[in-house]
C-alpha cells in the first residue's frame, strides 16, 4: 500500500498569503491522491475561511468536524505547514524520498526568505550547516537547526515524540521543544540540499509571542543536561554581556566549574577578573572569575557569541585554535 502524505495547516486571519500557500501546495509534482490536506482554523475573523471554501471546491473530497477541514487532494508521513509559506513543486517528493530511508528522522530543507534581505544571519546559518552540525548546533539562539515550516517526518516518527507542547497560553517555543525530545529519544535530523520553501517573515508571525527569557531557559537547561553535566570544568568564550549572563544563569554546580572568560577585548582584559556580584549574604569573598586572551584558553568551551556578527572575525579565530565542534566547544551564542 503506498504511502499517504498529510499536510497540517494552521490558520489565524492569514488571507493575506493563504491562497499563494494553497496554490503551491496544488502544484506539487506527486501523486494528488496520496496528499491530505488538514487545515485547522484557529477563529479567523478575516476572509481565511471563505478562501479555503472557494479552494477545496476545486477538490473531489471533503470532510468537516468541528473548526477542521480535510482536504482529500486528486493519512503515515506527516508534514506541518505553516500558513504563509510557498512550497516548491518537488518539495514533497524530495524529502518523501530522505524521508523513505530515514523513517526516525525529522527532515527539512533549505529555504529562501521573503522579503529577501529579512534575518540574514538566521538563514546564512540554516543553509549552510554540515550534515554533523545539524545534531551540533542545537544550542544556539537561532533555535533548531531544521527551520520548523520545513519539517517532514513519519506518524511513526511523531507519535514516539507525542504532542506539541502547548501548555502555556503566553506562548511555549513549542518546535524547539519537540526538537530536544526528538534528539534525547535517539531520533535523527537530515535536510534536504535544495532550497524547496519560501519562508515568509512578517510581523504578526507566531514565534514573536514567545519570550527571549522562555527560550533561553530551555536551551539552558537542555545544555545543562547533555553537556556540562559531563564536563569536570569548562571556560566561557565571551566576558561580555552574552557570558556573564550565562555564568549567571548556570547552576550552582555548574558555575564552579568555571576556570575563566575568553575574550578579545582590550577593556575586558584589563579588568583580569570578572567578580560575581549575586551571592549568599554574608559571604565575603565573592567568585571572582579570570578573564583571560582567547589564544590561552583550554577547552572544552562554552562559545556564547551570536554567529554572524564579527564580519567573521570570531569564526576565524575559532578555526585558528583548530579545535573541535562538540567535543572541545559547543555553541550557546
Amino acid at each position: 500500500m503506498p504511502d499517504l502524505i498529510s499536510i497540517i495547516i494552521c490558520v489565524r486571519n492569514s488571507e493575506k498569503y493563504l491562497e499563494e500557500c494553497l496554490e503551491s501546495i496544488a502544484q506539487q509534482n506527486f501523486d494528488h491522491n496520496l496528499l491530505e490536506l488538514s487545515i485547522y482554523d484557529d477563529g479567523s475573523s478575516d476572509r481565511s475561511l471563505d478562501i479555503i471554501r472557494s479552494w477545496y471546491n476545486q477538490y473531489c473530497s471533503t470532510h468537516h468536524q468541528d473548526n477542521r477541514i480535510r482536504l482529500i487532494i486528486n493519512s503515515n508521513p506527516d508534514k506541518d505547514k505553516p500558513k504563509d509559506d510557498i512550497m516548491d513543486p518537488e518539495r514533497i517528493q524530495k524529502q518523501y524520498e530522505i524521508c523513505k530511508q530515514n523513517p526516525d528522522c525529522i527532515v527539512g530543507c533549505k529555504v529562501r526568505r521573503i522579503p529577501e534581505n529579512s534575518t540574514p544571519r538566521y538563514i546564512e546559518w540554516a543553509n549552510n550547516l554540515t550534515e554533523n552540525q545539524l545534531t551540533q548546533q542545537i544550542y544556539t539562539c537561532f533555535g533548531p537547526t531544521i527551520l520548523m515550516p520545513t519539517w517532514f517526518c513519519t506518524r511513526q516518527c511523531f507519535d514516539k515524540i507525542g504532542a506539541f507542547d502547548q501548555s502555556d497560553s503566553k506562548g511555549v517555543p513549542e518546535d524547539l521543544i519537540f526538537f530536544y525530545k526528538q534528539i534525547r529519544n535517539g531520533g535523527g535530523i537530515k535536510r534536504a540540499d535544495d532550497i524547496l520553501l519560501t519562508y515568509r517573515y512578517h510581523s504578526e508571525a507566531t514565534t514573536f509571542s514567545v519570550l527571549d527569557e522562555t527560550i533561553w531557559n530551555i536551551r539552558l537547561a537542555e545544555l545543562e543536561k547533555n553537556v556540562l553535566s559531563k564536563w569536570n570544568q569548562f571556560m566561557i568564550w565571551n566576558a561580555g554581556k552574552e557570558g556573564r549572563r550565562f555564568y549567571r544563569c548556570l547552576s550552582e554546580q555548574n558555575r564552579s566549574k568555571v576556570q575563566a572568560f575568553c575574550d578579545v577585548d582590550p577593556k575586558k582584559l584589563a579588568k583580569k577578573f570578572y567578580v560575581y556580584e549575586t551571592c549568599i549574604k554574608g559571604i565575603k569573598d565573592k567568585p571572582k572569575i579570570p578573564i583571560i586572551h582567547f589564544s590561552n584558553l583550554k577547552p572544552p568551551i562554552v562559545i556564547c557569541i551570536k554567529l554572524g556578527l564579527t564580519n567573521g572575525q570570531f569564526e576565524q579565530n575559532l578555526h585558528s585554535m583548530n579545535l573541535k565542534e562538540s567535543i572541545d566547544f559547543v555553541h550557546f551564542g
